[in-house]
Order: C-alpha cells, then sequence, then structure tokens
C-alpha cells in the first residue's frame, strides 16, 4: 500500500511532462505538415545534372568511374 504513495506523484508528473511535450510540439509547428512526408516519398527525386557536380580533385587516382556512378544511383 505505500508504494501507491509514490506512484500517483510518478505518474502525475509524467502525465505533466506530457501534456508540456504536446504544447511545445502545437507551438513550435511540429504538427504544421504531416503529410508532406508521406506524400514525399512518393515522389521521384530531382535528376542530377552532371554540369552542377564538383569537379574531381586532381590527386584522386580513379578514372572518374565514382562520380559516374554516383549518377547512376
Amino acid at each position: 500500500m505505500d508504494v501507491i504513495y509514490a506512484l500517483i506523484p510518478g505518474m502525475l508528473v509524467l502525465g505533466l511532462a506530457a501534456v508540456a511535450v504536446l504544447f511545445w510540439a502545437a507551438r513550435n509547428g511540429q504538427f504544421d505538415d504531416l503529410d508532406g512526408d508521406g506524400r514525399r516519398i512518393l515522389m521521384d527525386e530531382d535528376e542530377i545534372d552532371p554540369r552542377r557536380l564538383p569537379d574531381a580533385d586532381p590527386d584522386e587516382e580513379s578514372s572518374g568511374s565514382a562520380s559516374e556512378d554516383r549518377l547512376r544511383y
């Protein structure tokens, strides 16, 4: 029976913390765009323009195939 004297205040503190986090999230715009992430995963990514990629380092010994692999994937 003595345990309940510790559990009740503990549950009240956890409940108040949950309410505080909910209000913080609502005030900081965490719930503004709920559908955006779900739709964004279905959209295709923009293709990379090879002219906009940074030039390879002159110290790099590869033949440039690594940059071509980045464009394919």
